[in-house]
């Protein structure tokens, strides 16, 4: 697995899947100061492709800190507005044995882009990635969807993108149902989730803020047979389907959940729960909580 460093990619293994504090961990790659995928590395996501491995992660050159004359452009504080897509590849079949290297970085028009992840589906591959309307936006972060050659080029033009998902729902938004402005509006962190048992497709992505209470997750299926097709897509809009669990106290999002909202990125731990798959085909989270979890069946 790996996770958010800041300055590197890590990798973690472990022998159980709920217990990653005690994890063995392997640097996999750590950028030269002064490039533009120096600083804050977010979102890392470690993917298996055609028999090679393959990290994809968002960077950018100056933590986060646009100078002055490239800020003034936005509508609103845009401190991500150089982050960028970038993948590593690994030069062996075990992810823990293979060195990796800087590959590409990924075509996203010279715009806003984070927590991309790969969407493999059998009309080919796809880059999905948190995404602005235009280059000095700010908000709302929407999803964007893009066609891939290979797991390094994107073969979309800016025309052919698509945003498939946009924060208009109220629990999208913070606070909840924000009404004057869409500051904090935010879909982002998407990841694919497929039913084993109905191949059902779904693309499951983060909510609202992700350093308070407001953090859930969303959902989207996929119901026809083209992701770059606007209409192919459904969403759950509902409510989140992955959401703060008041009993415990706890906030939750895929992996990384809070027990005190009042401390932001720095609060998240990791997690690592067991969920199951609803009569519909759709899957059934389960509420957020501390631990620590039973070991999944067939693990010691």
């Amino acid at each position: 697995m790996t996770y958010t460093t800041n300055d590197n990619i890590t990798l973690l293994r472990s022998r159980g899947l709920t217990d990653w504090k005690n994890a063995d961990a392997k640097l996999l790659f750590k950028p030269p100061e002064g490039l533009n995928y120096s600083t804050d590395l977010w979102a890392p996501e470690i993917h298996q492709i055609d028999g090679r491995w393959y990290v994809i992660f968002t960077a950018d050159p100056n933590g986060d800190s646009p100078p002055p004359e490239v800020d003034m452009y936005c509508d609103m504080n845009c401190p991500a507005v150089f982050h960028r897509m970038y993948v590593l590849e690994g030069s062996g079949s075990d992810p823990w044995a293979a060195d990796f290297a800087l590959k590409s970085q990924l075509n996203t028009y010279d715009q806003f882009a984070i927590d991309g992840t790969y969407f493999q589906h059998s009309t080919g591959l796809y880059h999905i990635y948190s995404c602005w309307y235009h280059q000095y936006d700010a908000w709302p972060a929407n999803l964007c969807i893009t066609k891939m050659s290979n797991p390094w080029t994107v073969s979309s033009n800016f025309s052919e993108r698509q945003i498939i998902s946009v924060p208009s729902n109220p629990w999208e938004k913070t606070p909840y149902g924000r009404p004057f402005n869409n500051r904090l509006a935010s879909n982002e962190g998407p990841e694919q989730l497929t039913n084993p048992k109905t191949g059902q497709t779904f693309v499951i992505y983060s909510a609202a803020r992700s350093d308070n209470r407001n953090y859930c997750l969303g959902q989207l299926e996929l119901i026809g047979d083209d992701p770059m097709n606007v209409q192919d897509w459904k969403k759950h809009n509902e409510g989140c389907v992955f959401y703060q669990n008041a009993l415990e106290g706890a906030y939750g999002i895929v992996y990384h959940g809070m027990q005190d909202p009042t401390n932001g990125w720095s609060a998240r731990t990791i997690r690592a729960q067991k969920f199951s798959w609803n009569a519909d085909g759709s899957p059934q989270f389960p509420r957020p909580g501390y631990g620590p979890y039973a070991l999944p069946s067939g693990q010691n």
